[in-house]
């Protein structure tokens, strides 16, 4: 597939590496240019581009940025063609992302994406921490492999987004529709636990909506306790006990 790619992020990065390891046609831009791209991101065959570019001939976008940049890019995503499939992987953190009414009000995250781009969407890779997703992806089989949700509500966006997160070296569960989505979110018993394909599925269904916010907020601040700030990551074992305490 061709693949357009927005963010250079941590996750961002990976999924720059494994889909154009798995054979994808891979561009990539951030909102700095693509001078400032690290070239070890494209050393099995991606290419830096502008964000304009990136978005162009492709059969998919995938958005790997923070929740509260999308209005800034909408415009452009709301502008592709009808066939391209576009995935989304943010999470909803209101220190960094300000503080966005109706998703305080109920709305799930990818519910209030699809309305700010004007067209469907799928959501992925949202669910796993940057470490997991760098360091435990393996091939499709293998014992342990981490199994990760993906929400969407049209038949061709769930199945590209369930291809290509296997492509990824992650095992994709279908969690259900983009208002069930919520059962993702941080703070749900899914998020960022590392679980396996068996375990998911009652993991999505033992989540509780109205305990989210608080255990995604009780997470920052213990991350932030023990790395001294909101953007430095902590290591995926530390990063997935505590998530496991906090969220299961």
């Amino acid at each position: 597939m061709k693949i357009g790619i927005l963010g250079t992020g941590n996750i961002g990065t990976t999924l720059v590496t494994t889909l154009s390891l798995a054979g994808h046609d891979v561009k990539v831009a951030n909102s700095r240019g693509p001078e400032t791209i690290d070239t070890g991101m494209l050393r099995h065959g991606a290419r830096a581009v502008t964000s304009a570019e990136a978005v162009k001939d492709v059969d998919v976008v995938i958005m790997s940025t923070p929740l509260g940049a999308i209005p800034g890019i909408a415009p452009m995503i709301a502008a592709l063609p009808d066939h391209v499939v576009v995935i989304d992987t943010s999470n909803y953190y209101p220190a960094r992302d300000g503080t966005i009414d109706a998703i305080e009000g109920g709305t799930a995250e990818s519910v209030w994406v699809a309305g700010q781009l004007g067209r469907p969407i799928a959501k992925a890779w949202n669910a796993i921490t940057s470490a997991s997703f760098a360091e435990k992806g393996v091939p499709a089989g293998a014992a342990g492999r981490i199994a990760i949700p993906v929400a969407a509500d049209g038949d061709r966006e769930r199945d590209v987004a369930l291809r290509l997160v296997d492509d990824t070296g992650l095992d994709a569960v279908y969690s259900g529709t983009l208002a069930d989505s919520w059962r993702q979110q941080p703070g749900a018993p899914c998020y960022c636990t590392d679980l396996s394909r068996d375990e998911m599925p009652k993991a999505l269904a033992a989540a509780e909506r109205k305990r989210l916010p608080r255990r995604r907020d009780l997470a920052i601040e213990a991350i932030m306790e023990r790395v001294g700030d909101s953007t430095t990551n902590p290591d995926s074992d530390y990063a997935v006990r505590l998530t496991r305490a906090l969220f299961m």
